[in-house]
């Protein structure tokens, strides 16, 4: 049966003793550092096009705030369910490293597509979507990984050291887009060619260091080599969501998600607030970067200690009040600083933290499935909550709309709140066995 399945102790990574064992678990483990790095590099990829595409979308090809919105939903949100595809492969056939591989290579390939689709918007949604069709399925394998190759007490901490060094490559990737911009003048082929190039640099990473290790597949409850255990089901996998508290943190991922309106229209928000200049609108998300660079670990650390869930919602109050400063009358420099340093903090301690919240809740044998589920639930409700805020920005105006989002937060917090509660005492008594 699937429930007993779900309740046997042997299903989560073994909490290693006092001794040899458990000093290493102060540390993170090699796999967690090699994904780190991929993470970095593509990061670098990714980021180069992030940071000029609101300027080439709405500046450039003159798109709507709308169109905008949906274009921004698309980039995160449209193949979301490819991510529960993702998962349920990566389970099935225990081949995490392969399908993240797969998402990483669709991912590279698309930066190359953005040089095919001219100023076609349509083609450019097309290619945008092959981006993050990469995006989803590598995701959850990936954090996967990270979960089986991490003690349950120290999951905070390997989120943040790898959310660190992702974030280090957000923090270089709009640095590199502008240098080329600087260089060959506001040619984004180039920076378009360059991404594709940096991109195809972590998939040779990724074949290269990072193990699917034999113990990762026996702390799934069976044999090292995975033999005579019955292949994960679409029944079993969607059973997930018939357990009490994988339901409950998919929901409440949900909700979260539309709490987020998109980076885009926060930079868009402190450009036209500010009037900063084109040529230097890479570096507004390179403070975001960089904030979230030097707190992720920190809170991982800290949300290892004081509680996974307290430092979420943390981060959700940053994000409103991140969303007020914009619609406030702060403005120059003090505005700059403060709205980037809350909106890393957000994301500092809101994107590893979760996944490590959900962690030791889900069986090892459906891990990547269950994180799947969870990104998903945020994805499609990011989808939805760009579209609604560019709808509400053409009708009326961005102060307007930005006032609404951060109400959205205080909702959201307010009913999240004691969601997750159970889902932190469950997780709370799986790490103490």
């Amino acid at each position: 049966m699937y429930l007993s399945t779900v309740s046997r102790p042997a299903t989560d990574p073994p909490v290693p003793g006092p001794g040899r064992a458990g000093r290493r678990a102060a540390l993170v483990s090699g796999n967690v550092v090699a994904l780190g790095t991929v993470s970095l590099v593509t990061d670098v990829s990714a980021e180069m096009v992030t940071a000029v595409l609101p300027l080439y979308l709405v500046l450039g090809l003159n798109l709507s705030p709308l169109a905008f919105g949906v274009v921004d939903g698309v980039y995160t949100g449209a193949t979301a369910l490819l991510r529960i595809v993702g998962g349920f492969v990566a389970d099935r056939f225990r081949r995490r490293k392969l399908v993240a591989g797969l998402g990483y290579g669709l991912s590279a390939v698309a930066k190359l597509g953005l040089l095919l689709a001219g100023r076609s918007v349509p083609a450019i949604g097309a290619v945008i979507a092959v981006d993050r069709l990469g995006k989803g399925v590598r995701s959850a394998p990936r954090d996967a990984l990270i979960t089986l190759s991490t003690p349950p007490q120290s999951l905070g901490r390997a989120f943040g050291v790898h959310r660190t060094m992702d974030s280090v490559g957000a923090f270089l990737g709009p640095l590199v887009a502008m240098a080329v911009l600087l260089v060959v003048g506001r040619s984004y082929d180039a920076v378009f060619v360059t991404s594709f190039c940096i991109a195809a640099l972590g998939v040779v990473v990724l074949v290269l260091f990072v193990r699917e290790r034999p113990t990762d597949r026996a702390d799934e409850g069976g044999s090292a080599d995975g033999a005579g255990e019955p292949a994960v089901s679409v029944r079993e996998a969607f059973g997930l969501l018939r357990v009490r508290a994988p339901r409950r943190i998919v929901l409440a991922a949900a909700l979260l998600g539309l709490a987020a309106v998109g980076d885009g229209f926060v930079y868009l928000l402190l450009q036209r607030r500010e009037n900063v200049e084109l040529t230097w609108f890479p570096l507004l998300a390179v403070g975001t970067s960089l904030a979230y660079l030097l707190l992720a670990t920190p809170l991982g650390l800290l949300a290892d200690r004081i509680g996974r869930l307290p430092v979420v919602l943390g981060g959700y109050v940053a994000l409103g009040a991140t969303y007020l400063l914009l619609a406030g009358p702060l403005g120059g420099w003090p505005l700059l600083v403060l709205a980037l340093t809350l909106y890393g903090l957000f994301y500092a301690a809101t994107d590893g933290v979760l996944v490590a919240l959900a962690g030791p809740v889900l069986p090892a044998r459906l891990r990547t499935t269950g994180i799947a589920l969870v990104q998903t639930g945020q994805a499609l409700a990011y989808l939805v909550s760009s579209v609604l805020f560019g709808l509400a920005w053409q009708a009326w105006g961005p102060d307007t709309a930005i006032r609404v989002a951060a109400a959205t937060v205080a909702v959201v917090l307010v009913v999240t709140a004691p969601l997750l509660a159970p889902v932190r005492r469950t997780a709370s008594r799986k790490v103490s066995r």
